[in-house]
């Protein structure tokens, strides 16, 4: 198994490339917008506000290890949710935390790596609280704890990732994990821009992801059989 999961990471690497193409290209859309040459507009500065502070917070101050882990197991829980298991047992702790799952799959495993659960629970406890009380001029306080929450999430994912071995991630395969953790979280944060943006629609989205795509694929197909006919011909004059 551990070697078709690194087949499939080895496929990914066109698929990595492709994403951070099209999310650099949504990123410019939103930072300058055709109608403005400002960066400064208001939902982008309150999540750059909310991303910087916790920037602060997680360098000065002491780290929250257990709300981090609390949210790290309930991301697996919600997941398993999701896909149809039955959740039990859970426990958290600074040093760690576990939560039975009736059945677990690599999408279960890695998901705390790649979706930023306080950041999702912003928004969903905003839209509603949207849905009784009009909260439209409260926006910017929203894109301020995206960026709070979406920064929570990178800080303690790549601390997590770079300074211990995550049996998450030992489970999977190293190289599958690690590709499969940065594209989703290209893809998350894409599709999470692109639902919360009055710029970007989906059909922009999968416009672009899927030109960038085409594009990376058919190159490194091309490169592949250009360097399978160099190789043939080197061997050839060689015998």
């Amino acid at each position: 198994m551990k070697w078709l999961k690194l087949m499939v990471a080895v496929l990914l690497m066109p698929a990595c490339v492709a994403l951070t193409m099209s999310t650099w290209t949504l990123a410019h859309r939103l930072v300058f917008p055709a109608e403005t040459t400002s960066a400064l507009h208001s939902p982008l500065l309150a999540f750059g506000l909310g991303y910087g502070l916790w920037l602060i917070v997680f360098t000065f101050l002491p780290k929250p290890m257990r709300t981090y882990v609390l949210g790290h197991e309930l991301t697996h829980a919600f997941w398993a949710l999701l896909m149809g298991a039955r959740v039990s047992g859970l426990k958290v702790k600074k040093t760690g935390g576990q939560v039975r799952t009736s059945k677990t799959n690599w999408f279960i495993t890695l998901a705390p790596y790649f979706f930023p659960f306080y950041a999702m629970l912003f928004i969903i406890a905003f839209f509603i609280a949207h849905a009784v009380w009009d909260l439209s001029a409260y926006m910017n306080w929203l894109f301020f704890l995206i960026g709070l929450g979406w920064s929570f999430h990178v800080t303690f994912t790549m601390m997590m990732l770079l300074s211990a071995r995550q049996p998450d991630v030992q489970s999977q395969g190293i190289f599958f994990s690690t590709a499969a953790i940065y594209l989703m979280n290209l893809l998350t944060i894409a599709l999470t821009a692109t639902l919360l943006s009055k710029r970007l629609t989906m059909t922009d989205l999968g416009r672009t992801m899927g030109r960038d795509i085409c594009a990376v694929y058919s190159w490194t197909l091309d490169n592949l059989v250009a360097l399978w006919h160099y190789m043939s011909n080197l061997f050839r004059h060689a015998s």
